[in-house]
């Protein structure tokens, strides 16, 4: 058979859904359980990642009350018994309401346990600045990184989130996927004004994404930029109005924080000398902090360059579209800070 017919073409919410239902089928375990995530002709969840579904599971897809902190202390209670929960919350911002369950319950009982007990709960939250304002824009992964416990993915792409998704699923530990709404390719009524095609050409075959495993998006020699979800796309923008200017640019997309893959990183800083981080949270204790630290101290030898990061301002996420614009880091403020390293 010719290797086309076996691929299909998915949005990474199209992606999403379609690994949920293989995983619902493959683990009788497997349930979710969220806000609105299957009401009979609703949108199936904030983002319609679970549009339909209630058809198929009617008895496996949970809608619960307004509460975050009783989803998440549902789900952690069912992991500890055995189930497999994905949770979903309709804006990443909500977790902040389930900060006990998800930090102190689901983050700690396996370690507490001695690993006696299991934690296998998928958190899917999506994150990003999409004109909401201030309370339903910001991208949480930095709220969570230093809790110990808790896995972080960030797909960029809709082959990385079903292989992620899958991952998550089987792990037993907690895992938080972080998905960006501009990246979704939602249709209809929650379609998503400014969104990128992160679609996919998606292979007929059970395969994972391993979590603490890089992806080289671009190969260049001159610097390394390091980017996540949205911020990669707006990155590899970047790299090719760079290559114009003939600065050859590396873009590597982690794709999960923790863990996260400080080989790949370390080995492109090797042949770059010069790091780039992007990322769509505010500067203050980001990621790009985080990376620029850990190559301070373990591979500063490598640098020629000073790091470069590239951040939200330190203020809420502002409901202005001019405003707005401005405060997410955009092609030309990654074109200007690479130039500015090459000129080291």
């Amino acid at each position: 058979m010719v290797e086309s017919l076996l691929m299909k073409k998915l949005s990474i919410v199209e992606a999403l859904r379609e690994g949920i239902r293989q995983e619902m089928i493959r683990d009788e375990r497997v349930f979710c359980i969220g806000e609105d995530i299957a009401i009979p002709g609703g949108w199936g969840g904030a983002f319609t990642v679970t549009l339909g579904m209630e058809e198929e599971f009617p008895e496996r897809m949970l809608n619960t009350p307004i509460s975050e902190a009783g989803i998440f202390g549902y789900a952690c209670g069912a992991a500890l018994m055995g189930m497999r929960p994905i949770a979903d919350v309709q804006y990443s911002d909500f977790l902040f309401c389930a900060m006990d369950q998800v930090a102190n319950n689901i983050a700690k009982l396996r370690y507490m346990s001695g690993g006696k007990l299991t934690m296998p709960v998928v958190l899917r939250a999506p994150v990003g600045v999409t004109g909401r304002g201030a309370q339903h824009s910001q991208c949480i992964e930095t709220f969570f990184l230093p809790v110990p416990g808790l896995k972080i993915a960030c797909p960029a792409t809709a082959y990385d989130a079903l292989g992620i998704l899958r991952t998550a699923v089987r792990c037993d530990d907690p895992v938080l996927i972080c998905e960006h709404k501009l990246l979704y390719g939602s249709k209809g009524a929650r379609k998503e004004s400014g969104a990128v095609d992160a679609s996919s050409d998606i292979p007929d075959e059970d395969y994972t994404v391993p979590l603490g495993k890089a992806v080289i998006r671009r190969e260049g020699k001159d610097v390394t930029i390091v980017a996540t979800l949205l911020m990669m796309h707006r990155s590899m923008q970047a790299a090719e109005v760079l290559a114009q200017e003939g600065i050859d640019a590396e873009v590597i997309d982690p794709r999960s924080l923790v863990p996260f893959d400080w080989e790949t990183v370390k080995a492109s800083v090797g042949k770059t000398g010069r790091v780039i981080t992007v990322e769509e949270s505010p500067k203050r204790n980001g990621i790009g902090a985080e990376i620029a630290a850990t190559l301070a101290e373990e591979a500063a030898e490598l640098l020629v360059a000073p790091i470069k990061r590239i951040a939200a301002p330190n203020t809420p996420a502002p409901f202005s579209p001019p405003m707005e614009k401005f405060y997410i880091p955009q092609v030309d403020n990654i074109v200007q800070a690479v130039r500015d390293v090459m000129a080291y």
